[in-house]
């Protein structure tokens, strides 16, 4: 390998040092406050690179869960009761790594999700679109999650 082509692999990324004929790749600015994986799947289609986890093989469940089962409660659902709650916790989506979780964002969107990286305040992984019949690449802030279940 000559030294403008000088490469190294970080938590199974290939990163390129800058200054030599190469910019930074495998890691990239993801949200405030952190970096991450890739914003999308790796060159070549999801799973070909080492260390890059594709999304899962089938759809998501047909029906989101109760109510109940939401890490934030009924309050945070638009229910009667307590105050919301003002954040979520990234430590708490730990649980949920590589598995289905149902994700109720700040904004009233809901939608079926597969994390497959959860940062200090930011989480990445795939997000089901329904009317595509897919599964797409996303990141987005804790700050803005009202409520998950998985």
């Amino acid at each position: 390998m000559d030294n403008d082509q000088r490469q190294f692999q970080v938590g199974g990324f290939t990163i390129g040092l800058p200054g030599f004929g190469q910019p930074a790749t495998g890691f990239q600015q993801f949200g405030p406050g952190g970096y991450g994986p890739p914003a999308g799947p790796p060159p070549g289609g999801p799973g070909q690179q080492q260390g890059f986890a594709g999304p899962p093989s089938g759809p998501p469940p047909a029906t989101p869960p109760s109510p109940q089962s939401f890490s934030a409660g009924p309050a945070a659902l638009g229910g009667a009761g307590g105050p919301a709650a003002l954040a979520v916790d990234p430590g708490a989506l730990f649980g949920c790594l590589f598995r289905y979780t149902y994700i109720i964002l700040e904004t009233g969107q809901r939608f079926w999700f597969y994390p497959v990286f959860i940062g200090r305040t930011s989480v990445a992984g795939w997000r089901w679109r329904p009317r595509q019949f897919r599964w797409v690449y996303t990141g987005f802030d804790t700050r803005l999650i009202r409520s998950f279940s998985c």
